[in-house]
């Protein structure tokens, strides 16, 4: 399956986030926010970056922004509960600044193999002999 950057400041989401990430088959690499993102994909790379926005030190669209200008064919998933005020705002920003699926927290472990399943492209099938 996937390598997966997860960015999430609340240790608990993201402790719960990496076990279903993990329960759907995938590798995770944790971030506790945008920079120390960047540091891991640049070291590790991943094949996909989920990154919360609402966060301390580089937050979530600056983020986004930063992925694009550097590594411009990640795909990236945000997600948010923006303090339940401004959650779609937000969401509907990182859209624009290119994450490709966005989530609005709290989500189903479905809705989020769902947004994996949009992002990243089906594996091919190896041609038999």
């Amino acid at each position: 399956m996937a390598r997966i950057l997860l960015i999430e400041d609340d240790e608990g989401v993201r402790q719960s986030l990496r076990m279903g990430l993990e329960k759907l088959g995938h590798s995770v690499i944790e971030a506790s926010e945008g920079q120390e993102g960047l540091t891991l994909f640049a070291r590790q790379g991943a094949d996909l970056v989920l990154t919360d926005l609402i966060m301390p030190g580089k937050e979530g669209l600056e983020t986004i922004q930063e992925f694009r200008q550097t590594y411009p064919h990640v795909k990236i998933i945000a997600m948010s509960g923006g303090a339940r005020v401004g959650a779609r705002d937000y969401l509907k920003v990182a859209s624009q600044f290119g994450a490709c699926c966005v989530l609005t927290k709290p989500f189903s472990l479905m809705a989020l193999a769902e947004a994996i399943a949009a992002a990243l492209p089906a594996p091919r099938p190896e041609k038999t002999r």
